[in-house]
């Protein structure tokens, strides 16, 4: 029978000895963009309860529906790093603070920021088909919806979390992770539990794709190595 501790070293072994040579060797300048990313988060959260800042950081930051499509995108990097104004704004810290910091030592800091864009940006394109889909979809929303604020630092802290998972053989980790968002969705079917379904799916096609990828790319190696011509298309 396998011990606790062999499943606990299978599960996060790798995932672990990678954040923790990051860390040792480099210590805080192991994660600067994480760093970064948390001073932002709560600069924003200041500024929008200021009565001087509070439509700056709507105007630049702050995704809603209803906003021109161009506007949404070109506000969606920012969106990353506005706390949502009706939750305690330390528990967006502490979850930037950890999921994007172990996702920068694992994948570097411009993969961190791709996959969390990716993921925030599924979000911010969902919520606009949702509402056209309608409340009497099981996908959709209600029209409603469009008034409100896209869900902030949540959809790329969940979509980075699963990717980082994936990618260190954290497999049944990710999987909680997963559960845990469709049960969220279930019980409460607002606009932030489906915009971690659309996070989290864009996140598994990026994850399929990159597999796939390398499936290929490992496929003409053994091929050449071989000696039998690669196929091309």
């Amino acid at each position: 029978m396998t011990s606790p501790a062999a499943l606990a070293r299978a599960e996060w072994g790798q995932l672990w000895s990678t954040a923790h040579r990051g860390l040792v060797a480099r210590r805080w300048r192991a994660a600067p963009m994480t760093l970064g990313a948390v001073c932002l988060t709560a600069l924003f959260q200041y500024a929008q309860n200021q009565a001087w800042g509070y439509r700056f950081v709507q105007g630049v930051g702050s995704v809603r529906a209803e906003d021109p499509l161009w506007l949404s995108v070109l506000r969606t990097p920012l969106s990353l790093f506005v706390p949502a104004l009706d939750l305690p704004v330390w528990g967006a810290l502490a979850q930037v603070l950890i999921v994007f910091g172990i996702a920068e030592i694992c994948l570097g800091w411009r993969g961190t920021l791709a996959i969390g864009y990716v993921a925030t940006l599924a979000g911010t394109l969902y919520a606009r088909v949702g509402i056209a889909l309608g409340p009497d979809s099981p996908l959709g929303l209600p029209t409603s919806d469009a008034l409100l604020v896209d869900n902030g630092p949540s959809a790329a802290v969940v979509g980075l979390a699963v990717y980082v998972c994936w990618r260190h053989r954290a497999r049944w980790t990710a999987s909680v992770v997963v559960a845990l968002m469709v049960i969220e969705a279930a019980m409460k079917p607002n606009l932030a539990g489906k915009e971690h379904l659309a996070a989290m799916t864009a996140v598994a096609l990026v994850a399929v794709a990159r597999w796939a990828l390398a499936t290929g790319r490992h496929r003409d190696t053994e091929r050449s190595g071989s000696g039998v011509p690669p196929i091309r298309s």
